[in-house]
Formats: structure tokens, sequence, C-alpha cells
């Protein structure tokens, strides 16, 4: 039975990675600015989200942002084909 109290006491945590910077507010408008620009913020979404260099919450609003982005234009892809399709149908009428 092992009735210590603390039960990592005894870990060495020399060995364990740090953790990355915290993004500071003048990062993340910068970040935005650069959002805003079209075609570039696609480019820099996948620089940041696979890229390997970007801060880990940099990268992971990245990966979020581009499944976000993969949802919405499935879920414009399948609209389009619908209203395209009954255009269509009521067009061969």
């Amino acid at each position: 039975m092992n009735t210590n109290v603390n039960p990592g006491a005894n870990v060495n945590y020399a060995n364990q990675p740090q953790s990355a910077p915290i993004l500071t507010v003048k990062d993340w408008l910068v970040t935005l600015l650069i959002l805003i620009i079209p075609v570039v913020n696609l480019i820099m979404l996948f620089v940041w989200a696979f890229g390997g260099g970007a801060n880990p919450s940099k990268s992971n609003y990245a990966k979020a942002a581009l499944i976000w982005m993969a949802i919405v234009f499935a879920f414009y892809l399948v609209i389009t084909i619908l209203f395209a399709g009954a255009i269509a149908t009521s067009l061969n009428r």
C-alpha cells in the first residue's frame, strides 16, 4: 500500500520538454491581420498548421480553422449541388 502523500515527488522534471511561450496580444493581432488577407490567409493557415515551426497554440488554432473551412466548404458544395439539380430539373419540364 502506497501512503505517499505526494506521488509526483520523485519525478525528474529535467527531461520534460519546455512549454511553449504564451502568445501576446500583439502576436494575436498580427495573426488576425494576416488572416483577413484573401489567399494569404489560407496559405498561412497551412504553414502554421503543418509547418512545424509555429507556436503550438497557433498551430492548433490553424488546424481548427482549416477543419471549419472544410466543413463549411462541404456544406456549401452540397447546397450548391442540390440547388443546381433543382434548377436543372425545373428547366427540363
